[in-house]
C-alpha cells in the first residue's frame, strides 16, 4: 500500500491560487514611450506576445509541476507485506576454539571424514539459524582471544564469519580463560538472560586469566555457561607399521570444562560425533528455548524521487517553450 511520511505537506498545495487571489500583482514601472511611424516595423513582437498568450498548456504544465512536487514533498512510500521479528532478550555468545589440534579428522560429514572445526560450522550453522529472536556474537580463540562478531540480530552475518574462520588464525594453544574474559565484557548488558556457548577440544594452555577463576568472574555477572568438550575417545589409525588405537581427545580437560559450567549455572556436555553434537545443539535450543514477543515490521521503499523526476522534467520543458518564444 502507499504511506505518506508527511502528508500534511498536502494543505500547501492551493498556496500558488491564494497568492495570486489575495495579493495583487506588482504594479509595472512605466516606459517610456517611442514614437514610430511604422507599426508593422515590430511584428516580430507581437507575433510573440500573440504565440505565448496562444498556449494555455503552458499553465496546465506548470500546474501539473506544482502537484508533482508538492507530492514528492509529502515523501510517499510503498509499505511491503508486515514480517514478524522476535526479540527474545537474549544475549547468546559463541565462543569457538581455533587451536591446532582443531585440525584431528575425527568426524564424519557427508560420509567424509573432516576436521573438528569443519563439524562445527556445519552443526553451528544450523543452530544459529534457529536462534531466530536472540542477539547474537562470535568469539574465536586460541593464543588469544578475539571477538569476531559483536551481539547483533544479522544471524547471517554471524554465520558468514563463522565460516570464514581458519585453523590458527588466532594462534596454536588454547586460552579458554581468556575467551570466557571476553565474553563477560562483551555481554555486559541489561537483558534478561546472557548466555556463552563455549567448543573446544584441549585444556587452557595459554592466556592471562585462569579458566576457573574466569568463571567465577561470569557467575557474578550473571553469565550462564555452556561447555562443549569437542573430539572421539578413540580412532584407529593405519601406518606403515601396521593400525594402531590411539585417542586423539587425550588433551580434553573435561574436569576444568565441568567446572567451568556448574559456577555458572550451565552444563557441560560431551561430543564424540557429528551426531552428539548436533544433539547437544538441539538440546541447547530446549534449555534456551527462543520465547518471543511478536513484533512486526513493514519494509519500506521511497517513492518521491518519481514525482520529483517528472516535475523536474515538466519546469525544463516549461523554461524551453519561454526561451524559445522570447
Amino acid at each position: 500500500m502507499i504511506h505518506f511520511a508527511w502528508p500534511w505537506l498536502w494543505l500547501i498545495l492551493p498556496l500558488p491560487w491564494f497568492i495570486r487571489r489575495f495579493f495583487p500583482a506588482a504594479n509595472t514601472a512605466e516606459q517610456a514611450a517611442l514614437k514610430v511611424p511604422f507599426l508593422e516595423d515590430f511584428g516580430v513582437a507581437q507575433s510573440q506576445q500573440t504565440t505565448l498568450s496562444n498556449k494555455p498548456w503552458l499553465l496546465w504544465l506548470a500546474i501539473a509541476a506544482w502537484c508533482l512536487l508538492i507530492l514528492a514533498s509529502t515523501r510517499p512510500q510503498w509499505l511491503g507485506d508486515p514480517i514478524e521479528q522476535g526479540v527474545s532478550g537474549r544475549d547468546l555468545m559463541l565462543a569457538v576454539d581455533l587451536s591446532g589440534s582443531m585440525k584431528e579428522r575425527d568426524f564424519i560429514v557427508n560420509n567424509q571424514a573432516v576436521g573438528r572445526l569443519t563439524a562445527t560450522k556445519t552443526v553451528a550453522n544450523e543452530f544459529i539459524e534457529r536462534r531466530v529472536g536472540d542477539r547474537l556474537g562470535l568469539i574465536l580463540f586460541g593464543t588469544n582471544a578475539y571477538l569476531q562478531t559483536p551481539l547483533t540480530f544479522d544471524r547471517k552475518t554471524v554465520q558468514i564469519l563463522l565460516n570464514e574462520s581458519a585453523l590458527g588464525l588466532a594462534g596454536e594453544s588454547t586460552a579458554i580463560g581468556d575467551a570466557i574474559g571476553l565474553a563477560v565484557k562483551r555481554l555486559q548488558s541489561q537483558t534478561d538472560s546472557r548466555v556463552l556457548i563455549l567448543l573446544t577440544d584441549g585444556a587452557n594452555t595459554a592466556g592471562e586469566v585462569s579458566p576457573i577463576k574466569a568463571a567465577e568472574i561470569a557467575a557474578q555477572h550473571h553469565l550462564k555457561i555452556y561447555t562443549i568438550g569437542i573430539g572421539a575417545d578413540e580412532m584407529i589409525v593405519r601406518s606403515f607399521f601396521g593400525s594402531q588405537r590411539v585417542n586423539p581427545s587425550r588433551d580434553l580437560d573435561e574436569k576444568t570444562l565441568t567446572v567451568i559450567a556448574e559456577k555458572t549455572g550451565g552444563r557441560y556436555f560431551r561430543a564424540r560425533n557429528t551426531d552428539e553434537l548436533k544433539q547437544i545443539y538441539h538440546l541447547l535450543d530446549e534449555l534456551e528455548p527462543v520465547e518471543k514477543d511478536k513484533q512486526f515490521f513493514r519494509p519500506r521503499s521511497e517513492l518521491f524521487f518519481w514525482p520529483l523526476s517528472i516535475a523536474l522534467l515538466l519546469v525544463s520543458i516549461i523554461s524551453f517553450t519561454r526561451i524559445r518564444l522570447t
